[in-house]
C-alpha cells in the first residue's frame, strides 16, 4: 500500500426525515443561497422541507443549474451570491448542483478571474461554507473536494478541486430518490461503478482494504442498480445504492493506490463535443479502455474476474474477456448504451474530441501514463 493523507470533514446525516437536520447545521443568523437545478425538488417535496428547515433565516434561491455546469450560469449565482452579501451555500440537487455551487461557493471571495480557479492560474485561498441536500446518487460530490465545470461558449470541461469547498454536511434521504426518472437513476449508477473501477482496476499494491471495499461496493451496484429501475420506491435498495455511490468518490477507495481516470477524461470530452450525459459517456468508453489496456491491467483485471464476476474458469485471457463483457451487458441491463452508435453516433467527431484532449493537455494518462492520443483515439474507434 502507498502512503497517503486522508482527510474528509463532511458530516452526513442519513435517512429519511434527515433534512429537518439541517436547522442545527446551518448556523442561525446565517444569509443562505440556496441553489438547485431544474424543478423536480419543487415538485417532489424537497425544497418545502429545506425551506421549513432554514425557519427565519435570510433566504435567496438561485435555480437552473445544468447537468453538467455551465460556468455563465455560475457566475449569474457568484453575482447574486456577492449583491446578498451570502455566507453560507446550500446545495440541493444531485452531483452537477453540488459541483457548480463548490464553484460558486469558491469564486465568491475571488479576487482576480474566477475562470482562473479552472485553468490552474488561481487557487482557492478561501471559500463561503457549503452544505449538500442530495437528490441525485452518482458522483460522491457531496463528501469530496472536488468539481467538474463546463463552459459551453467554448466547449471546456474542466476539473477543479480544493479542500476548502468540502461540503460542512450532506444530508442524504434514499426517499428524496424514488421519484427520479429512469435515465437518472441508472445513469447514477454507471458513475457509481465507473468512479469504483477507476481506483480499483490500475496495479496491485497490496492494499487489501481498499482492494475489498471497492469490489464490495461493485458487487452491491451490480446486485441493488436493477432493483431501483424495476422498483423505483424500494427505500433499502435505494439507500444501498446512495450510499455506494457516495463512498465511490469520498476518498476513501483512492487512498494509498494507484489511480486510473483515462475513461474520465474521454467520457468529458465526448460530453464537451456530443452533449452525452456524463454517465452515458463513462459506459461507452470504459469496456473499450479496458479491452485496449489488458495487459497492464492483466493482474487486477484477473481479480476483478474473480471476486465480482465469479469467473474462476477458462484460460486467464477467456476470463478477462467474460469480465470485461460483463461489464459491458450491466451497463446495458441497466439501460445504458455501450456504443456511441447507441445514442445514434454514428459517425463521432473522433478528431475535435482528440483535439480537445490535446488542448488540456490530457495525452499521458492513466496510472502509468501510457494512454497516449494514439491510446485515446483506438478506444474511442472501438467504442463506435
Amino acid at each position: 500500500m502507498n502512503n497517503f493523507n486522508l482527510y474528509v470533514p463532511t458530516r452526513i446525516l442519513f435517512g429519511q426525515g434527515q433534512i429537518a437536520g439541517i436547522a442545527k447545521q446551518v448556523p442561525a443568523g446565517a444569509r443562505v443561497l440556496v441553489t438547485y437545478g431544474g424543478g423536480s425538488v419543487l415538485a417532489n417535496g424537497v425544497m418545502a422541507q429545506v425551506r421549513e428547515a432554514l425557519g427565519e433565516r435570510l433566504v435567496a434561491e438561485f435555480g437552473g443549474i445544468e447537468p453538467n455546469p455551465d460556468y455563465a450560469t455560475l457566475m449569474r449565482a457568484v453575482a447574486l451570491g456577492r449583491e446578498q452579501a451570502i455566507d453560507f451555500v446550500l446545495a440541493v440537487g444531485g452531483g452537477s448542483v453540488a459541483d457548480g455551487s463548490k464553484f460558486i461557493v469558491a469564486a465568491m471571495p475571488y479576487e482576480g478571474d474566477p475562470w482562473e480557479l479552472l485553468t490552474g492560474q488561481g487557487k482557492v485561498k478561501s471559500a463561503v461554507p457549503l452544505g449538500v441536500v442530495l437528490t441525485l446518487a452518482a458522483t460522491g460530490s457531496e463528501m469530496n473536494s472536488g468539481a467538474v465545470i463546463s463552459r459551453r461558449e467554448t466547449g471546456d470541461k474542466l476539473y477543479f478541486g480544493s479542500e476548502k469547498v468540502f461540503p460542512r454536511f450532506a444530508v442524504l434521504d434514499p426517499s428524496t430518490l424514488f421519484s427520479l426518472p429512469p435515465r437518472q437513476t441508472a445513469n447514477g449508477v454507471v458513475d457509481a461503478f465507473v468512479h469504483t473501477v477507476e481506483q480499483y482496476l490500475t496495479y496491485p499494491v497490496n492494499a487489501k482494504v481498499q482492494d475489498r471495499m471497492a469490489e464490495g461496493l461493485l458487487l452491491t451496484l451490480i446486485e441493488e442498480g436493477p432493483k431501483v429501475l424495476e422498483q423505483p420506491g424500494d427505500y433499502d435498495a435505494r439507500a444501498n445504492v446512495m450510499w455506494a455511490a457516495t463512498m465511490a468518490l469520498n476518498g476513501y477507495l483512492g487512498a494509498g493506490v494507484p489511480q486510473d481516470w483515462s475513461t474520465h477524461m474521454l467520457g468529458h470530452e465526448i460530453t464537451a463535443v456530443h452533449g452525452l450525459d456524463h454517465a452515458q459517456t463513462l459506459a461507452i468508453v470504459l469496456p473499450a479502455m479496458l479491452a485496449a489496456r489488458r495487459a497492464p491491467k492483466r493482474a487486477k483485471l484477473l481479480q476483478y474476474a474473480e471476486r465480482v464476476w465469479g469467473l474462476r474458469e477458462g484460460s486467464e485471457d477467456a476470463r478477462i474477456d467474460a469480465a470485461i463483457a460483463a461489464t459491458r451487458a450491466f451497463f446495458e441491463r441497466m439501460g445504458v448504451p455501450t456504443k456511441l452508435s447507441g445514442h445514434a453516433i454514428s459517425e463521432p467527431r473522433l478528431d475535435a474530441i482528440l483535439a480537445k484532449l490535446q488542448a488540456h493537455g490530457m495525452t499521458q494518462l492513466g496510472e502509468h501514463g501510457d494512454v497516449t492520443l494514439d491510446v485515446s483515439r483506438a478506444v474511442l474507434e472501438a467504442a463506435v
